[in-house]
């Protein structure tokens, strides 16, 4: 039987047909961006303090009083969480004290806020904090809806509630519906040739490369596979193939727990910073869109790395990068918080990097029965690590470099696993389990019942380079 690359050489490398099935299949991620990233307005928190209700009988100084200070990045501010205890600073109102010259307001009596919040509309005039309260004693629900929103990109749910003509909702309705449109995409996207080959369903597969022929403007062979091959493939079993094989053998295992490590780390790497962007000094919209378009440039780097040099140094050196950026955000001086901006976009540059380089990666790694699998457990693990995320932001309530540091340091160790990776540029796609390439570093068993799996950069001559599909 002939290698599918050798069978499907006619149609070339990047031709019509396959640039078509990339801009479409790129075409249906563009509305993930827009929900995924959503969050950062949906749960923005203003700044907020304890709201004094019109009816207390307070005098316009005692009024201005009503909220202790507190120290925040070295200068004062009003409290988001607590006020002095409101009936006795109405005492002292009626008595006609002036607070500070007649009463100590660092002896008084506080208490948290009975009466609500009063938000600030000078970034948001609503978000989900605003209209739930989701401050002070509730902060840790506001990560947690975004946590729940990954939970639901895990398990591939909807979940739509009542619409309603208000503030955050539509905006959200906006950023949902265009995901629906590419649902159309389904009669435009065919199945995998390579794929169908594995499964035995020759005629699907024949139909597909036709076609692709078509749309490149070439003539295809009358006749892509010999009766010899169908009758020798078709006398074989065609074994089937589940989950369980990723942890088959010990090289398969190895792979896959690396792999799960690699996924979540970046993951939280990238989403962690994302969703940090209105923690940043300046305006909250600018820093999101410099967010935003630092990842083009990463894009392109990626590209051009996954063209012409080794996927584990390329990987590596995206993840060196980003986590070493963002230990240094600690040591900036407040009054150079610019330059800590810049070193979180060059973070958010590297992880970027990394996250669009490890889809081509892990799916080299893998081998054609099951890399759909192999590539779904490892974004199953990019799943986990968004949900993680938010309480990664979290932490910045109680010091605010903790997330870049724990970032930091997890994207550094990811980056020295990566090493350990089987290196795939310039090999083969391995068919099956038994021509994967090995991990490094782990010493191998042959077994007599099954075919010795590839050294690292070993060829199997039955297959060739990936080329279309």
């Amino acid at each position: 039987m002939r290698d599918y690359d050798e069978v499907t050489a006619f149609l070339g490398e990047w031709g019509p047909f396959q640039r078509l099935i990339f801009f479409l299949l790129s075409a249906s991620i563009i509305p993930n961006g827009f929900n995924g990233m959503s969050a950062v307005f949906l749960t923005g928190t203003p700044e907020h303090r304890c709201r004094v209700p019109d009816t207390a009988n307070l005098s316009s100084a005692w009024r201005n009083h009503s909220v202790p200070l507190r120290l925040q990045n070295g200068h004062e501010v009003p409290h988001s969480c607590r006020r002095y205890r409101l009936e006795a600073i109405s005492n002292f109102s009626a008595l006609g004290l002036e607070p500070g010259r007649d009463v100590d307001l660092e002896q008084l009596e506080q208490e948290s806020c009975l009466d609500g919040w009063e938000f600030s509309q000078d970034v948001y005039l609503s978000t989900i904090v605003t209209e739930w309260n989701l401050v002070c004693e509730d902060d840790w629900k506001a990560p947690l809806t975004t946590s729940l929103f990954f939970g639901g990109v895990l398990v591939g749910s909807f979940i739509s509630g009542q619409l309603s003509d208000r503030d955050w909702r539509k905006l959200l309705l906006a950023l949902t519906v265009p995901g629906v449109l590419c649902a159309a995409l389904w009669w435009f996207i065919p199945e995998s040739p390579r794929w169908l080959i594995s499964q035995g369903r020759f005629k699907e597969a024949e139909v597909i490369i036709h076609r692709a022929a078509k749309i490149n403007g070439i003539v295809a062979p009358s006749t892509l596979f010999e009766p010899s091959e169908l009758q020798d493939l078709s006398s074989q079993k065609q074994q089937s193939h589940s989950i369980l094989d990723l942890l088959r053998s010990r090289n398969i295992r190895m792979v896959t727990i690396m792999s799960i490590i690699l996924w979540m780390t970046i993951s939280v790497g990238y989403f962690g910073l994302s969703l940090d962007t209105p923690n940043l000094h300046g305006d909250v919209y600018v820093n999101c869109f410099l967010s935003a378009v630092v990842e083009v440039p990463a894009y392109i780097l990626a590209w051009l790395l996954l063209q012409h040099l080794p996927r584990r140094y390329s990987m590596a050196t995206a993840l060196f990068l980003g986590g070493s950026v963002l230990l240094f955000v600690q040591l900036v001086p407040p009054d150079l918080y610019y330059l800590a901006t810049v070193l979180v976009m060059v973070g958010k540059f590297g992880v970027t990097a990394a996250f669009s380089m490890v889809y081509v990666y892990t799916a080299e790694l893998y081998p054609t029965v099951v890399r759909n699998m192999g590539v779904g457990v490892s974004s199953t693990a990019s799943r986990l690590g968004s949900i993680l995320a938010p309480y990664f932001i979290y932490l910045g309530a109680y010091d605010r470099f903790l997330p870049y540091i724990l970032m930091g340091s997890l994207t550094i160790l990811t980056a020295i696993l990566t090493l350990f990776l089987p290196e795939s540029f310039g090999t083969p796609l391995p068919d099956t389990i038994d021509q994967m390439l090995r991990v490094k570093g782990i010493k191998y068993r042959q077994t007599p019942n099954h075919t010795r799996e590839l050294k690292d950069g070993e060829e199997n001559p039955t297959v060739l380079k990936s080329t279309a599909f």
